[in-house]
């Protein structure tokens, strides 16, 4: 059985590749737990200079599985650990020292859009989008886009798509500051590595000094809505808006 967090290096750089294209990248129990684990992981790494993340196949994350998310609708125990993991995933990349590139090469949804706005510099694909649609499942959008939406783009708009969790294709993504560069379709992975190599080639200590600089600013973010979101979000898996709009979906 292949591993559901890939990740192989070329050179200087580590490829994390989500890995279960046959569910769209959803993440899984397993997917969700190495997601809080790899970045300490790849800080540790001392031949490492820069990171790509993807998804394998078509899709760049469809967010949440929901065989996972009704198992934390049903036991409390498991949402508190699914949720911390949330938040050592939140911090992991935010306190991480390398540069992560992103290559939306497909739909990044959810926890995918959440990846997508933690990364350093993101390329996307002309045919992807992003859409955070928690409270359109009756969920508190708790685990990234209230922290990291209102860093990149104008408040209002932060609540536009957070409030009603419509797609935003990936033009308009890079036009708000959800991405950098708009690329061909199929051409986003090479695109996003050549980035990352050149990055690889900067002087380290330098660029790993301006990134913890700029993300002090993230680290603020963090500080003060995080731990409100996460806690407003697991209130609402007892809501029977969520429970009705969870079996809707897993009905279609």
């Amino acid at each position: 059985m292949s591993e559901c967090l890939e990740v192989e290096s070329r050179g200087p750089i580590r490829i994390v590749r989500l890995n279960r294209p046959e569910h769209s990248n959803a993440s899984s129990p397993d997917l969700h737990r190495r997601l809080a684990e790899i970045w300490p992981e790849l800080a540790s790494d001392s031949d490492a200079r820069a990171v790509v993340l993807t998804g394998a196949g078509k899709a760049f994350s469809a967010g949440g599985d929901l065989d996972m998310i009704a198992d934390m609708g049903a036991d409390p125990m498991l949402r508190r650990a699914v949720l911390h993991e949330a938040k050592r995933i939140v911090q992991g990349m935010v306190d991480f020292p390398l540069p992560v590139v992103a290559a939306v090469n497909g739909p990044a949804v959810g926890l995918g859009c959440s990846l997508v706005t933690l990364c350093d510099v993101v390329f996307i694909d002309e045919k992807a989008f992003l859409a955070d649609p928690h409270v359109s499942v009756g969920l508190v959008a708790g685990d990234g886009g209230t922290v990291t939406f209102p860093l990149v783009m104008s408040l209002l708009k932060a609540k536009e798509y957070l409030f009603s969790g419509d797609r935003i294709p990936a033009e308009e993504a890079v036009r708000l500051g959800l991405a950098n560069r708009l690329c061909d379709h199929g051409k986003v992975f090479d695109e996003a590595l050549a980035y990352a190599e050149r990055l690889a080639r900067q002087p380290r200590r330098a660029l790993e000094g301006t990134k913890k600089a700029l993300n002090a600013h993230l680290s603020s973010a963090v500080a003060s809505v995080l731990d409100l979101a996460l806690s407003e979000e697991s209130a609402s898996f007892d809501c029977p808006e969520h429970r009705a709009a969870l079996e809707k979906m897993r009905n279609r």
